[in-house]
């Protein structure tokens, strides 16, 4: 595929591994409709792209993304006033446009977090399946020090992924904490000096795209992160049996199976275009309304 061109962010594959670059290094990467807009279609682009297994997201310059862009001032955060809103009228967060469109990602998504990141910088990251850290790094849900409440579908995803005592403790005080204290959170899986960062983050992407089956992949993410909010366990139930079901009579498992017994790499032949099966709509998302 032809790679698409954005003006907020670089956007480059190789060896089966996308990387999302944030990019207004001058403004330290700081969040705008724009970039709203493009991570989307960025996202877009890596499921579209069979050759794309895994995909790093890191920031250009001293910052990861230091949250939104207050060049408007008090405005920035009146949607009545900025989107000339009717009475009653609900605008849909950007932030939360992009994590939802994160959360659908049928690629694994690794954050490569190399410096500041607060706000919907921070938020931004939380449907990443793993995030890598810069020891130079910090992090802040600094919302309530402006006077407005966490965003990004946020309230969902934070407590999942380092409970409810930690989220309540960073959104109510809306401090700025350290990449120790987001690693001993369970924030982020591992801090780096800067110029490891990314080598660790390809590093665990190669280790996806050379050795897993992207159609699994897929799937398996796809399923943990919808079971996060499931009620009961046999709701995990009914969607693991449909999908060992289907996954078991595929070319993959033959080829996986095939390739242990014969001690060599496997060469997976599915394709997250064409053979995703039609139990479940994997690329879906509830209305808004």
């Amino acid at each position: 595929m032809t790679a698409p061109v954005f003006e907020t962010l670089r956007y480059a594959v190789d060896r089966h591994v996308a990387t999302i670059t944030l990019h207004r290094p001058e403004k330290l990467n700081a969040f705008t409709p724009q970039m709203a807009d493009e991570l989307i279609a960025a996202f877009d682009a890596t499921d579209a792209d069979d050759e794309v297994r895994a995909v790093v997201v890191t920031g250009a310059g001293r910052a990861f993304c230091a949250g939104a862009d207050l060049g408007s001032g008090g405005a920035t955060f009146d949607y009545k006033e900025r989107y000339s809103m009717q009475p009653g009228e609900v605008h849909r967060d950007g932030g939360g446009r992009v994590s939802l469109r994160i959360f659908r990602s049928l690629k694994p998504v690794i954050g490569a977090i190399n410096g500041a990141a607060v706000g919907i910088g921070l938020t931004m990251q939380l449907p990443m399946d793993v995030r890598l850290a810069s020891s130079e790094a910090k992090f802040g849900f600094v919302f309530a020090r402006r006077g407005i409440t966490p965003e990004a579908a946020s309230s969902w995803f934070l407590s999942r992924v380092v409970g409810i005592s930690s989220a309540l403790e960073w959104v109510a005080t809306g401090r700025i904490f350290s990449a120790q204290e987001a690693l001993e959170r369970g924030l982020v899986r591992s801090v780096h000096a800067p110029d490891q960062l990314l080598p660790a983050a390809y590093a665990l992407a190669r280790e996806i795209a050379d050795n897993a089956a992207p159609v699994s992949v897929a799937m398996a993410r796809q399923m943990i992160w919808r079971m996060a909010g499931a009620a009961h366990p046999m709701e995990a139930h009914r969607l693991d049996s449909r999908a060992i079901q289907s996954r078991g009579s595929s070319r993959d498992a033959k080829e996986g199976i095939a390739s242990f017994l014969e001690k060599r790499p496997a060469q997976f032949p599915d394709r997250v275009s064409a053979d995703l099966p039609d139990f479940m709509d994997w690329r879906g998302e509830p209305e808004f309304f």
